[in-house]
Formats: structure tokens, sequence, C-alpha cells
């Protein structure tokens, strides 16, 4: 080391002593930066304490979805004044609770409500047949997707093999939760952060904590094959602070249009329900309408055309305080385009305690198929609109059986429907047969009947004029009845189908020919405007079904009688009139329904045409009723045992006839 180094290392210590000599605190400044220091280790000792029992009181009763948040060490975390700092998992976000007075011997910890922008998250469960969302806020099922359907307008648009899931509900449009009173508040559960308690692939359990007692989860389970999810809601902690029969079950529902035609869709939809040892019941399907039951409840169905959602209790749904209600869109509403209606119904759970209780339900998502319905065994298959009474007994009987087999062999289902309309032709043939054979004898005897009108003018010869007629029918081995009783058996069929066939879910987006969709009208030309009472297109199924109609009432128009009494309708005018009605009213309706009408009259007038040139000589007929009316004038015009009709009116013409004399 040189002088010059050793010169400055010397001038720099000089300058550092007389700067720590000049700066050095005075004795009072030393004191009060030692009084300073004792106050910051106190206040730190005592925040420290403070802390260690709030996180005492803290641990009794804190929430499942908070949780400490710790650092990188596995040190929890604390804020600017040392207060213990939580994770909130729902709403990812970190808090800071505060232990409050204990309440009963037990500390209750503040947590506050979601708030409306609150969106929470949306969790999803599967099968093969259903995909659902449900929302933590609120914890309820916010969407629901079927697999294996779409809507009319996917159907046209997709390639075919391909499917976009139909959307019965979303999340806009849909609300199921629980409502309550408790502490003379009413409690709802819609916008209420719900915490993920347990998540699997089939399985998700969700809660909400009111505090430290109570609680309210939900549970949704699935198992692979089905279209329902079960579905429970437990209570726990509410004993002595709501009653039983105060829990509703709110759950609303606006369904989303599918089909191709939305005033069809609407025309069979609305609430169903069953009561408990009763037949089902629904609301108007026409008009807004409301009910409330006057039995416990089954089940209660959101029915649209060809998709519904049921809810199925265990214990069925109490009948205090349960109401149904279904609401049609206006002109105008900005949901008359794209809704079906608006669903809602209030449901006292009937849980039998809320301490803790639970109800449990079987919850539908899917088509209203009648085989996939009848498998649950609580007559929810009845939503299906097959008839009433004697028609729906042909449906279910005879008429579903025998498509539903026909179907299983793979056909086009517009062939299935030609085999049905000939098995069912084939089966009424001895029918018709009776039908042509009466008719003909009635066209035979038309001109004496004719003479009988002439010869007895009078109002007050009706019954002389009955009297021969019936003889003459006698005579003959004809009757006007034996006509009209095989008209009878047919009509069940005629009216049963026309409510099968647009109920049948099999026909669904199934084409034919130029009917891309048998469950709806086929059109060969649309006109782009509405034409009022007809539509907007040209139906081809309809207008073949009425021009072979009219051809079957011509063929028949020659056994019709005209009025024998002034005022009496013409019965030839008014069937010359049906066919071209038939027109405008089948134009909107399914075309597997115009199409099997079509068959049906084509093959009543080739049956018909059979019968007249092969089976039943109109000569021959007439030869025998001639030698059959000689026979009974040789024994007295005694011809057998009479009619119980025929008796009686013998006995009336003879007290009128008595009467007659009397006045006389």
């Amino acid at each position: 080391m040189d002088r010059n180094t050793l010169i400055g290392l010397g001038l720099i210590g000089v300058i550092l002593a007389v700067f720590t000599y000049v700066n050095q605190p005075s004795p009072e400044e030393i004191q009060a930066q030692q009084e300073k220091v004792q106050q910051e280790l106190e206040q730190r000792r005592m925040l420290e304490q403070q802390n260690e029992a709030n996180e005492s009181a803290i641990k009794l009763s804190l929430p499942e979805n908070v949780v400490a948040k710790l650092d990188s060490k596995g040190n929890q975390v604390k804020d600017s004044i040392g207060q213990l700092v939580y994770m909130d998992t729902l709403l990812l976000r970190d808090t800071i609770f505060i232990a409050k007075a204990a309440v009963a011997e037990s500390a209750v910890i503040e947590k506050t409500e979601a708030s409306d922008d609150f969106k929470g998250e949306v969790i999803t469960l599967e099968n093969n047949k259903i995909f659902l969302e449900i929302s933590t806020k609120g914890g309820g099922v916010v969407g629901a997707y079927l697999k294996e359907h779409q809507t009319y307008d996917d159907f046209v648009k997709n390639e075919p093999g391909t499917i976009t899931p139909i959307k019965l509900f979303d999340d806009e449009n849909s609300t199921n939760q629980l409502s309550f009173s408790m502490n003379g508040e009413e409690i709802t559960t819609g916008n209420k952060p719900f915490e993920i308690i347990k998540q699997t692939e089939d399985y998700i359990e969700l809660r909400h904590v009111f505090d430290a007692n109570k609680s309210i989860s939900f549970v949704y389970s699935i198992l692979p094959e089905n279209h329902h999810i079960n579905y429970s809601i437990k209570m726990n902690g509410f004993e002595g602070a709501v009653l039983p029969q105060n829990v509703f079950l709110d759950w609303q529902t606006d369904l989303l249009k599918s089909e191709r035609l939305l005033s069809e869709q609407r025309r069979t939809s609305t609430v169903f329900f069953k009561g408990v040892n009763d037949s089902y019941d629904y609301l108007s399907e026409f008009s807004d309408d409301d009910y409330s039951p006057e039995l416990d409840v089954e089940w209660v169905a959101f029915k649209q055309s060809y998709f519904s959602t049921i809810m199925m209790p265990e214990n069925g749904f109490k009948k205090d305080g349960t109401e149904f209600s279904v609401k049609n869109y206006g002109e105008g509403d900005e949901k008359d385009s794209s809704h079906v209606k608006l669903y809602t119904a209030k449901m006292n759970l009937n849980i039998s305690e809320t301490g803790n209780g639970i109800a449990s339900m079987n919850w539908f998502f899917g088509p209203n198929d009648y085989y996939l319905l009848e498998q649950y065994q609580n007559d929810t298959e009845d939503i299906i609109n097959l008839g009433w009474g004697l028609f729906r007994w042909v449906n279910i009987y005879a008429i579903q059986p025998i498509f539903t087999w026909l179907s299983s062999f793979g056909f086009n289902l517009g062939l299935a429907i030609l085999l049905l309309t000939f098995i069912v032709k084939i089966a009424l043939t001895p029918i018709q047969w009776k039908m042509y054979s009466s008719s003909a004898k009635m066209k035979i005897l038309k001109p004496d009947i004719e003479e009988l009108n002439k010869k007895y003018p009078n109002k007050e010869d009706a019954m002389k004029k009955q009297m021969e007629m019936m003889s003459m029918y006698r005579e003959s081995g004809a009757s006007p009845l034996s006509g009209c009783i095989p008209m009878l058996i047919q009509t069940p069929i005629l009216f049963a189908v026309f409510r099968f066939f647009p109920s049948s879910f099999e026909l669904r987006q199934k084409s034919f020919l130029w009917a891309e969709d048998l469950s709806s009208y086929d059109s060969i030309y649309d006109f782009g405007f509405n034409i009022p009472l007809y539509g907007d297109h040209i139906s081809l199924f309809t207008l073949l079904m009425a021009g072979t109609t009219l051809v079957y009432t011509i063929m028949n128009s020659g056994n019709m009688q005209q009025p024998s009494q002034p005022g009496m309708p013409n019965m030839k005018i008014i069937m010359y009139i049906f066919p071209f009605m038939m027109i405008f009213f089948f134009n909107n309706f399914s075309s597997g329904l115009s199409y099997y009408y079509f068959i049906s009259t084509l093959m009543s007038i080739l049956t018909m045409l059979m019968i007249k040139n092969f089976f039943v000589d109109e000569e021959k007929l007439k030869a025998k009723m001639a030698a059959r009316k000689a026979t009974a004038q040789s024994k007295g015009g005694k011809t057998g045992k009479k009619s119980k009709f025929q008796e009686r009116l013998e006995q009336m013409q003879k007290a009128q006839q008595e009467k007659l004399k009397g006045k006389k």
C-alpha cells in the first residue's frame, strides 16, 4: 500500500468520526425511541392473542366452502393488521371471518348472500340419453338436453346421421328452488350460492350453509340408460325454525319450440298431474289456466307435443298449498315465436321434518313414448293423447301394438302405415260386406218406399206408414239398421287413429315419399304467406284424402234417401260438402294421419268394387228378396217372431186408433 492510499483512508476515518459525533441523538430522543418500540411490541402481542381467539371460534363453525389461505411455506396468510385470511372456494375470493359473540354456546359466522350479478358455476351431469346443466347459483337444473333427438330446424339442416341435441329449456327460462318461511321472513334458494360437496361422473352434491347449524343440500345422481335422474333435497338444522308443511318446491319452465309448426305443438301442451289413487288430470290446452288439486299429487308433468319433463316424488306432493298454472304467450310477446308455454308449479314438498329431513324423487326428461313411460308404472303414459274411453282402448290394445310390431321389422314407417291399414281393412271386410249387402237391399226397396210415402202423405198417417214399412222390411229380409250397426263398429277405429298418428312419437322426423316428417304436414308448395283457415302451403296427402272421400261418397250417393219431411236436411248435399271441408281441416295436421285416411278410403273403394262385382249379385239378391216376400204373403205375412220394436210399434198404433175413435 503506497503513501497516497494511507493518507486517503485516514481522511475518510476522520470525516466519519466527526459526522457521528455531530449527529448522535440526545438522551431524550433515545428514551422516546425505546418507548415507541415497546408499544409496537405490545400491540403485536395483543393482536396475536385476539387472532388466536378468533381462529378458535371460527374453527368451531367454519363453512365447508371456506378454507384457510396458506402461503408457499404452509403458513396461514394474514392481512396488514394481522387478521387471518380465508379462501371462499365457491366464490373464488379472499374473505375475512370475524367471530361474533357466542349464541347458544356456539359461534355464529356472518356470510353475505350472492349478489344479483353472481353467475355461479355451471356443472354437468350426463349419460348416453340426457345432458343436464346444474348451476351453483341456486343449485338447480338450468338446462336440459336430449342427446338422441333434435329440433325440426336442425333435422332439415343437418346431414343424415348427424344430431344436434334438442334443448328443452335453458337457464333463462327455468327455475327450481325451495321456498319456506323462517322467523317471519320468506326464504328462497334460487339466488343463494351452493358449494360443490362431491362430484363424480354420475353424482353431484351441492350445499348451501345458512349458519353453523342450518344447511340445505341438493343431490343429483344418474344411471347410464335412464331418461331420469334421482333428485334428493335435504334440510338440516331447521327444526323449530321452519315447519315441514311450509316447505315448497317452486318449479317454473318455459319449454322451447322444437317442432315445425308451433301452433300444433302448443295444441297438446299443458300441465298434467295425477292425484294419489286417482286418475290423471290436466290444465286447459287452449287458454291460460290454474288449479289447486284436491288430492295429494303422485306426479307432475310439464308436457308438450312430443317431449316432457316430469317430477315423480317418492312420497307424493301434499295438496296443501300446491298450485299449478299454464300461460300462453300473446301476439307480440317476445317469446311468442320461440317458446311453447309458461309452466308453473308450486308443490308442497311433503318433507317429514326439517331438522334432518329428506325428500326424494325421479325427475324425467325425455320423449312422450308410450312404452318408455309405461315402465315407471305410475300411469305417466296417460299424458299421451290417445283419445278417451273406447277410442283410447282401441289405440292401446289394437292400433298401437300392431303398428309397433310392424315398425320392429325395420320398415319405412310409411310402409308400416300401409300394412297397418291393410290389416285393419281385412279385419273389417265382413262388416263392410254386411254394409254393402244392406245397402243393396235398401236400394232394391227404394221404389216401394217412395210408393209408401205417396200413399201416406199426411202426418196423421205416419204410424200406418211406419207399420207397413216395417212389414215390408220383415218380408224382404232388409233392415235400415243393418247398415248403421257395421258403421258404428268402424267408428271407434276411425276416431282412434285420429288421435293415434298425431301423438305417435315413432313418426317424428321419419320421412316417406315427399313428406319429410310424418308427424308434421307435408307440403308440395309453400305460398310464402298465410291464407286464413287454410295455411301457407298445400298438403298433397290432404288433397288425395279429400279426393278419395269424394269418390267414395259418390259411389254411395245412390243409396241415400231424400228427406221425406219438410225442413229435414238433405244428407246428400252434406256428404258432398264434407270432403271439401277436410281440405281446410287437415291441411296442417300430421301427414301420417292424412296418408292413413287416404289409404283407408282407397281400400274401402276397392273392397266395395270387389264385393259388388264378384261377391254380391244385385239381380240374384232382388230375386231372393221377391221370393222371401211371396213366401211371407202366402203365410199371411208371418215370417217369424216379431222384434220387440215391431211389437211396441203395433201397440202404439192400436193405442192411437183407440184414441181417434174416442174423439169421434
